[in-house]
């Protein structure tokens, strides 16, 4: 086979035999300086990973339970047309704050006039009956004394006089039906409170059937805010009410708005089912908040407080530096040789950004903050103190409420 390269033979015969070494020992070092070098790389340990870690402080942290529910009137009546008539006038202005027998309609009252007038005349016939037979009594009586007239003549007196009687009392109870039947012509406002909005038009008739809701009225001050109360809240109420020897009847209950805005006035349990709902698991529960500027209503969603105390020396770790797996809870703690190690912890309530740990730590122990995705069980770390230290820069507010420097 030829060369298909006849050239190449000459130029490396041409190459002098001198460079050829110096060529090759370049090369020799080269790949030794790189191996060298690779070899240092590869044998030197990584520094440990930064963390940020806080020392766990025991602080007095406020005990506290929520609640969702809705606020309610203690009476929202219902305003109704007793008789059947039409409307002719409305008096009220809707959406106003209305006094207790306040005219609110009128019904078209000519038919009950009527009705009066015509049972007025029946008791006027039944008063005149009474008196004919009362005369007829009077004067039977001696002729039967003295035998001029038969007996049945003054028992047959006696009988219509009763019956004459009788009617006077049918006659007179249909009059005062008639009155009353009258009066509901003229539609007051049973309570004092916030009027709503009609709920017919002049010219409508009303109560043919049955009664026909006309408007709705509803007292505003004192408001009730009904909430369902889990049985484990109910006996920690309990527990914490006897810890701090004040009954549930007397634990502040702080009102939260939709807005998030919170009631300046207190409220207080008014009321505690005597049952627990077997269906759901909750106890039915009542609060009673003042409401004199007004601002709520009934229907409104919100949200209670309840204050249950102060604990005091009780630990805090933030939510940050909390693992969940399988349903527990778990954070990382820094020794003395700066070694990290995975505790679980069991937990209690939440206050701010921090959650209270009942078990599974102790005062003066360190936590890992921040850089948990580069720790592992028993590696060594470089701690930092966090910024904001766990309890350390929380001052306790006569309230109970702890508030951190950035509050």
């Amino acid at each position: 086979m030829k060369n298909k390269f006849p050239n190449l033979p000459r130029l490396v015969n041409k190459t002098p035999s001198k460079i050829r070494p110096r060529v090759f020992g370049l090369l020799l070092c080269s790949v030794a300086i790189a191996m060298s070098g690779c070899k240092k790389e590869a044998t030197a340990p990584p520094p440990p990973p930064k963390v940020e870690v806080a020392k766990i402080i025991p602080t007095n942290t406020p005990s506290s339970i929520e609640f969702i529910g809705q606020l309610d009137s203690p009476q929202n009546v219902e305003v109704r047309a007793r008789v059947e008539g039409f409307v002719d006038k409305m008096l009220f202005v809707e959406g106003t704050e209305i006094k207790a027998d306040a005219p609110l309609f009128q019904l078209d009252d000519k038919p009950f006039k009527e009705r009066l007038a015509a049972a007025e005349g029946a008791l006027a016939e039944a008063k005149a009956a009474l008196g004919k037979s009362q005369k007829d009594v009077a004067r039977l009586t001696p002729l039967a004394e003295k035998h001029a007239v038969p007996q049945q003549d003054l028992d047959n007196a006696l009988a219509a006089q009763d019956v004459s009687e009788a009617a006077v009392l049918t006659a007179q109870a249909r009059v005062d039906s008639a009155k009353i039947d009258l009066g509901y012509c003229d539609i007051r406002a049973p309570v004092s409170g916030l009027i709503g909005g009609k709920q017919v038009s002049i010219g409508d008739l009303v109560g043919k059937g049955q009664p026909t809701l006309l408007v709705t009225i509803s007292t505003l001050d004192p408001i009730w805010f009904y909430c369902n109360v889990s049985e484990v809240d109910f006996l920690k109420a309990q527990q914490e009410s006897n810890r701090t020897g004040k009954k549930i009847e007397d634990l502040p209950v702080e009102l939260l708005l939709a807005d998030g805005s919170t009631l300046p006035e207190k409220g207080k349990f008014v009321f505690l089912d005597r049952a627990v709902d077997a269906k759901t698991g909750t106890l039915r529960a009542r609060v009673q908040f003042p409401n004199t500027r007004k601002q709520l209503r009934p229907g409104m969603f919100a949200r209670i407080q309840v204050d249950l105390g102060i604990h005091t020396n009780s630990l805090e770790v933030p939510q940050q530096a909390i693992t969940e797996l399988q349903g527990k809870s778990f954070v990382w703690t820094v020794d003395t040789q700066n070694k990290v190690s995975q505790r679980s912890i069991e937990l209690g309530e939440e206050v701010g950004e921090n959650v209270v740990v009942k078990k599974g730590l102790s005062a003066g122990e360190r936590v890992v903050v921040e850089g948990l995705q580069k720790i592992r069980d028993g590696a060594t770390v470089q701690p930092v103190t966090a910024p904001e230290t766990i309890a350390a820069t929380q001052k306790l507010e006569p309230t109970g409420r702890t508030n951190s420097p950035k509050e």
